[in-house]
């Protein structure tokens, strides 16, 4: 092998041996993922329409347990009309079926509050998810353009728990908490007026 191309193999070895210098180590940044995402002002609105449309569900399925009540109290009064000894056989057959009649229709009520109820639970939980995933994104977005301008190899969730409610990262100085920063940039676009805990509570 010649002298000059054993020299530059030399040369090379050494330099990967070497200790990159700091400058050039990945640098790895901290975000509560927790904190933004309750702090986020879309997340508050989206928690305040959730919360309008579940009293907009509560308030129709009490009207259904309201007429299922009077269709109760009505099938009742009927089944003790039915019992009347006081009337002849037919009448009282008559006011059997009336009442078989009135709990055919209790039945239908129950299966429609219970339709009712699951399909509800069911378009909630859709549009909480999705919403979720929505926020989840724009907070992503921006936590990978700050990331990308400070020069960040990595960014990490320290508000991460592994399957035993255990912190993932168990610790970190603080330095480079990027939390506020973002959630700053988050907020930005916020409307005047937003719904807070307390409005809520009063309601």
């Amino acid at each position: 092998m010649k002298r000059p191309l054993l020299r530059a193999l030399l040369l090379s070895t050494i330099l990967l041996a070497m200790p990159a210098p700091a400058q050039a180590q990945h640098k790895i940044g901290y975000v509560d993922l927790k904190k933004l995402f309750d702090g986020y002002w879309k997340t508050k609105q989206a928690d305040a329409n959730l919360k309008d449309q579940a009293g907009g569900f509560d308030k129709k399925k009490k009207e259904m347990l309201d007429d299922y009540q009077k269709a109760q109290d009505e099938y009742k009064k009927q089944l003790d009309s039915a019992n009347d000894q006081a009337v002849s056989a037919e009448e009282r057959e008559k006011r059997k079926k009336t009442a078989e009649a009135k709990l055919l229709e209790l039945r239908e009520i129950e299966q429609s509050i219970a339709v009712f109820d699951r399909t509800a639970r069911t378009t909630l939980a859709e549009k909480q998810k999705t919403e979720r995933d929505k926020i989840l994104d724009e907070i992503k977005a921006i936590v990978n353009s700050v990331a990308k301008k400070g020069g960040y190899a990595i960014v990490l969730n320290s508000a991460a728990e592994d399957l035993h409610n255990t912190s993932v990262v168990l610790y970190h100085d603080g330095k480079d908490d990027l939390t506020e920063d973002i959630l700053k940039q988050l907020n930005a676009t916020a409307p005047l007026a937003l719904p807070s805990p307390a409005d809520g509570k009063k309601k």
